[in-house]
């Protein structure tokens, strides 16, 4: 998954770690209806979609019923709560200076001890993102403390699937290995407090994935290596903690390039290593499922099914191997899973005898997705899987089998009915809001990846699903007509047409009879004016925004509408329309219902790519201006001129929602700063004074794509994040 939304640069400095440790307290999120409150006064809480996102790890610990953790690509961690039915976040006190920690590359629990458990976090390895992380706990996530790394580490990236590649040393609790992608093994003997680099016989490439995996062998330790040809080692092992040397007899070709996971089963001392020609979880087209008898060195292959041929329709046939998981209690049983296999479907395979033979679990799986009926993506039944790279084996129950996906994480306990087990999880990357002031939904959203969704109920995942006709992957504009509010447009990357209308508040759709050419290539932000009447539809910097006067019928070129800029509606007269021009730092106002439009205020803050143009409800012209660093403005003549809000130095974006009793002005919600902390405050009295409303618990990273206020009940705000899907606040 998905959008990279980055804001700050970082430069490599080495190998080495500093060991700045501090404790950081943790959300301790329950059930819905017993939600923490904030130390402001706040209570916090997911508005529920139901996963949305890439599951990257589930792990079960060894010694503890009911414990299991979770990763993401760019939504943090979680523990599974067995008692709550749900899974806990962990890493929500992560705020936006390390937007880049939300990415967790790997997980590791210690057996002997099992209140401790460690991740290692860092979402990117490229110059413009900050170093990685590594958190370690002694009580399972509710505190933590943290070690500065002075390498990248790249949970979002190729590969984020691997693993894991986090370990606690079988022979010694207080000595931790960590893989990287390009600085080779790092070695802890501190319990994670300090790292050092380690000799490792094989050269990492400037674009490879270094370390895939670490698992422990009785004592000794095991790593997988994503950097050979094919040819060379990629896999070695260690039985001193000092040196490594490759595996003998381990397989080589295409289909063994790269050991994606690797399951050890203690009773028959045999390891068990998925491979693929690629780190995935796109890319792959072969791979294989091989064993090694550790007491022999004997490798045997049992892969389930070897990619290749054709399917009826005549497509290819082709696919890796990700995730593995052995049975604890049964010798000889394990399950393994397919990776990248779009014409057939992924699936898991199970064996009960070494991999001799095996059962597709898919074939005859029942899948119960009334949860999160989002997951059948317009289409009648949902799919069993796909990015399949994470699979888990409940070391106390043999028939408790879960594996994750590209947008949840399914379980079953009788290796027939599958259901997501993925309440609590929450990692959608939310671009747009829209809190309507009339209707049964109190909230629209738009994502990557999952488009739209009509929230009827904010504790359930939307009835309906995505929204559909047309169904969009992802949603690049959302827009509601304020003096009728029934009437919504959004518009999207869809196979069937890229934008539709609803008149019925977002509950159904009808696609536009026709689109713009570059909405096929470019789809953008889109805007309805005040009475329904006109539509603004923007396509990049590099095309012409177009117009439309019979909802989406037929299409002008706007020739005078800024390129790049995202239209604004007057929330009271349909004539008036605002952008703002980020390249030259000029407003734009139309008073011909978006027909023609001249440049009004000049002179503002150009160049900046997280600029946000908002319009207070129930006035005409008055415009309120966010420029991150740059702060905030203010116009009441439409755009005219602007004023400099002097309480905050730094505005990300904002929203309104219902005034205060007592108060004239609708309440503002401001993710940005009035001193030196970023933070999601509230301000009563139009932007005089402000109150902040998070606390150092729950900030979720990158914040900057949206908030909004409920126009029904003050004091409610709706926040975008990018990976911990919408985040909704109340006073306590």
């Amino acid at each position: 998954m998905r959008t990279l939304y980055v804001s700050r640069r970082a430069v490599l400095a080495g190998t080495a770690a500093a060991a700045a440790a501090v404790s950081l307290p943790l959300s301790q999120g329950r059930a819905q209806a017993a939600a923490t409150p904030a130390k402001s006064g706040y209570r916090w809480r997911n508005v529920v979609q139901g996963g949305t996102g890439f599951i990257t790890g589930v792990l079960f610990h060894p010694s503890v019923r009911g414990l299991a953790y979770l990763r993401t690509d760019i939504g943090g961690a979680y523990r599974w709560e067995d008692r709550a039915d749900r899974w806990i976040p962990l890493t929500d006190h992560l705020g936006w200076d390390d937007w880049n920690l939300l990415g967790v590359e790997a997980m590791a629990v210690d057996p002997a001890h099992p209140n401790r458990v460690y991740l290692s976090l860092g979402a990117y390895t490229q110059s413009w993102a900050g170093n990685g992380a590594v958190l370690r706990s002694d009580d399972r996530g509710a505190t933590w403390k943290r070690t500065d790394l002075s390498v990248k580490l790249g949970a979002n990236e190729d590969g984020r699937g691997c693993g894991e590649r986090l370990l606690v040393d079988p022979r010694d609790s207080d000595t931790l290995w960590l893989g990287t992608r390009h600085e080779g093994l790092l070695k802890s003997t501190d319990r994670g407090a300090t790292w050092k680099a380690v000799s490792f016989p094989a050269a990492p490439s400037a674009t490879g994935q270094g370390v895939t995996l670490l698992v422990a062998v009785g004592r000794s330790v095991y790593a997988g290596w994503g950097d050979s040809d094919g040819t060379s080692a990629n896999l070695y092992r260690t039985s001193d903690g000092v040196t490594w040397k490759a595996v003998p007899g381990q397989p080589t070709g295409t289909a063994a390039k790269v050991p994606i996971r690797a399951a050890y089963d203690r009773h028959t001392r045999e390891l068990y290593v998925t491979y693929a020609n690629a780190p995935g979880p796109n890319g792959q087209s072969d791979g294989s499922v091989h064993k090694l008898r550790t007491t022999s060195g004997k490798w045997t292959e049992v892969t389930p099914v070897k990619p290749g041929g054709t399917t009826a329709d005549g497509s290819a046939d082709s696919f890796g191997y990700g995730g593995v998981a052995v049975d604890a209690r049964r010798p000889g049983t394990l399950v393994v899973s397919t990776n990248n296999r779009w014409s057939l479907v992924d699936t898991l395979y199970r064996t009960t005898d070494g991999g001799r033979t095996w059962t597709s679990l898919k074939d005859r799986a029942v899948l119960d997705v009334s949860e999160t009926p989002y997951l059948k993506w317009g289409a009648d039944k949902p799919k069993f899987g796909w990015w399949i790279q994470a699979v888990g084996l409940d070391p106390f129950d043999s028939r408790h089998v879960v594996h994750g996906t590209g947008a949840t994480l399914y379980g079953t306990r009788d290796l027939k009915h599958f259901a997501p087990q993925i309440r609590g999880v929450e990692e959608a990357s939310v671009r747009q809001l829209i809190s309507p002031p009339t209707g049964q939904a109190h909230l629209l959203s738009g994502s990557g990846d999952i488009g739209v969704m009509y929230h009827e109920r904010l504790t359930a995942s939307p009835s309906r699903g995505m929204a559909s006709n047309p169904v969009f992957g992802t949603s690049t504009g959302l827009s509601l007509a304020t003096a009728k509010p029934s009437y919504v447009v959004r518009a999207g990357w869809g196979d069937h047409g890229n934008g539709a209308s609803s008149n019925d508040g977002g509950k159904t759709w009808t696609p536009f009879k026709t689109q713009p050419d570059p909405a096929k290539s470019a789809p953008g932000p889109i805007a309805t004016n005040a009475d329904a009447s006109v539509l603004l539809w923007c396509f990049g910097t590099a095309n012409p925004a177009h117009r439309s006067t019979d909802n989406g019928a037929t299409w002008t070129e706007i020739p005078t509408f800024p390129k790049g800029a995202a239209p604004v509606a007057d929330p009271l007269d349909p004539t008036r329309c605002y952008a703002f021009d980020t390249t030259t730092g000029t407003l734009f106002a139309s008073t011909d219902s978006g027909r023609t439009f001249t440049a009004r205020a000049t002179g503002l803050s150009s160049g900046d790519s997280e600029f946000q143009l908002v319009a207070a409800p129930g006035r005409t012209g008055d415009l309120w201006l966010s420029l991150k660093g740059n702060g905030l403005y203010r116009s009441t003549d439409g755009g005219a001129t602007f004023t400099k809000v002097s309480s905050c130095h730094a505005a990300h974006t904002l929203g309104f929602g219902k005034a205060a009793r007592g108060a004239s002005y609708p309440a503002l919600y401001m993710v940005g700063a009035t001193d030196t902390i970023t933070a999601v405050y509230r301000s009563d009295d139009e932007a005089k004074t402000w109150t902040r409303i998070n606390d150092d618990r729950h900030q979720w990273g990158w914040t900057g794509a949206a908030i909004t206020g409920d126009p029904r009940v003050y004091g409610r705000v709706y926040i975008a994040t990018n990976g911990r899907g919408v985040q909704y606040g109340e006073p306590a």
